[in-house]
């Protein structure tokens, strides 16, 4: 399932780069680099490495608190304060996704170094942003689709229909007056396996939006040689990192991974915004981020990135969550989790002022 929805993205943003038309790539005048006494590569290259390593070290914090909450009886994922930091952390990927990723691209895609015709003809970020919501919820669905029925048929033998009858009946004869008992089990073990798989689709489809935008931000820090920005720039990645990080992670532990699994996806989250700032910084001499082609590739990147969060954010997490047993049984826990997410996605706004 994983190799799946690899797959289905990276066609979905292969399709995108493919119909990028290079023939736009041409480097107006006033688009070129303007030196000034902030740019200086000897002086950036060192608090480049630093960022690489505090960005890691991060991402890893982030990723993984969640994931040894088992062992902190206050922060079971059963607990009410479990659901309060979810929340917390899904406000801020809702936020990411609004406040730092839509606008990157709206900026990108409506660059004064992009021609006329048809960059500033169309809204091509809010274009690229709903087809991505909406290739994000075919994602969903078929991918919840197929891990439904791939356990349909383990469990056939085990979990029979209410209306079936049979297991019905071989309940009746085989445990008599704990048929009652028996009998409501079964669904609610249904019910608990249903949503498992719908944690994990949940996970797969998350870790993909977010590992396509840390490569773009990552790539856009390693290339920037202005040392009065990338240390602010830095400070701000690791917060973001950090708390994006804290958001996957429960999704994670809430999906139920095996061991190699869950240490996978965390590696996997941790590694992209340094590997995307390495490659920026191999790419300095001749990668420019306010050329056609960067703006183009990085921005429809950007666009395809922010319609998954989002969608993600809204739906699989706070709706989800909020129309869940759980939180519907309890108005003042709901207020909690309005709250929590009402400070994470205005912290995370906060942090857009300067990444």
């Amino acid at each position: 399932m994983a190799s799946l929805l690899v797959k289905i993205f990276s066609i979905f943003l292969i399709i995108i780069c493919i119909f990028t038309p290079q023939a736009l790539s041409v480097v107006p005048e006033e688009c070129k680099t303007e030196t000034d006494g902030c740019t200086n590569k000897e002086k950036a290259l060192p608090l480049k490495i630093i960022a690489i390593f505090s960005i890691l070290i991060a991402s890893i914090i982030g990723v993984c608190s969640p994931l040894f909450t088992r062992s902190v009886p206050a922060l079971n994922p059963e607990r009410s304060l479990f659901v309060i930091v979810k929340c917390f952390a899904s406000g801020i990927i809702l936020a990411t996704g609004f406040m730092h990723v839509l606008p990157d691209s709206f900026d990108m895609l409506t660059s004064k170094c992009l021609k006329e015709n048809p960059w500033h003809k169309f809204p091509f970020t809010g274009f690229v942003a709903m087809l991505s919501a909406i290739v994000t919820l075919i994602v969903d669905s078929v991918a919840t689709s197929i891990y439904s029925k791939k356990s349909n048929n383990e469990v056939i033998p085990e979990v029979a229909s209410p209306a079936g009858g049979r297991q019905q009946d071989m309940a009746v004869v085989n445990v008599g007056h704990f048929h009652g008992h028996h009998h409501g089990l079964k669904p609610a073990q249904g019910a608990v396996d249903q949503q498992l798989l719908r944690n994990r689709v949940i996970a797969m489809v998350l870790e993909l939006g977010i590992v396509v935008h840390s490569v773009v931000i990552g790539l856009s820090l390693g290339a920037s040689n202005n040392t009065c920005t990338i240390k602010g720039l830095v400070a701000a990645l690791c917060f973001h990192q950090m708390f994006e990080g804290m958001g996957l992670g429960g999704c994670i532990l809430q999906a139920e991974y095996k061991a190699m699994k869950k240490f996978t996806m965390a590696f996997f989250f941790s590694v992209t915004t340094p590997f995307g700032t390495a490659l920026g910084i191999a790419l300095s001499n001749t990668y420019k981020d306010n050329s056609p082609t960067a703006l183009i590739t990085e921005g429809l990147l950007n666009a395809s990135s922010a319609g998954l969060l989002i969608y993600m954010a809204l739906v699989d997490l706070l709706s989800a969550e909020f129309m869940g047993q759980k939180l519907q049984g309890s108005i003042k826990l709901q207020i909690k989790c309005y709250a929590a997410v009402l400070l994470g996605a205005g912290f995370m706004s906060l942090m857009a002022k300067w990444a």
